[in-house]
């Protein structure tokens, strides 16, 4: 009996803080709880998996393991959340708007509860890097000489991308286009 009106509190508490909160906005609070959840299990299950390895961690980052993961957290994440051809990931989860950039688009994610974090994780690349960085780093501590690998490629893809836009920027300042 105590359990159930306890719980009914709790549930009217939590009810009051989401309405206060979103202040007449549509916020999924739970949706992201959910998020931060998967987060934790993601990040316990890779840390599991380090410890178990039995590999000694690094006393602190080299600046050129900072650098390199930096740069593959963006040109993964910008691909993962915003590239066409990964568009096919996102489709469950976002609505197609149109183009957004260079061989980019911009999606929204679906208003339907469940779908709509997932959804806006999937298309935010500054959200999808948390993600991108602990994998990265996970792989650099259990695999470092494959992930030093992939993460050169993507390092090497964004500079391509940025070499790209330069020269795109370059051409249509000298032809006027």
């Amino acid at each position: 009996m105590a359990d159930n009106r306890l719980a009914r509190r709790l549930h009217g508490v939590l009810r009051r803080t989401r309405r206060d909160y979103a202040a007449g906005h549509d916020r999924p609070l739970g949706g992201y709880l959910a998020a931060m959840a998967g987060f934790a299990a993601y990040t316990a299950a890779l840390t599991t998996v380090v410890r178990r390895s039995g590999r000694p961690l690094p006393e602190r980052p080299e600046p050129w393991d900072l650098v390199l993961t930096s740069v593959a957290t963006f040109r993964l994440s910008r691909l993962l959340s915003k590239a066409s051809v990964t568009s096919p990931l996102r489709a469950p989860f976002t609505r197609y708007v149109g183009p957004q950039g260079p061989a980019e688009l911009h999606e929204e994610a679906q208003p339907e509860q469940g779908r709509h974090t997932v959804g806006e994780l999937a298309t935010c690349p500054f959200c999808m890097s948390v993600w991108v960085a602990s994998a990265l780093t996970a792989g650099r501590l259990l695999w470092p000489r494959a992930t030093r690998t992939a993460m050169g490629t993507l390092s090497a893809l964004a500079g391509a991308d940025a070499l790209q836009l330069a020269y795109g920027a370059l051409v249509g300042r000298t032809t006027g286009d």
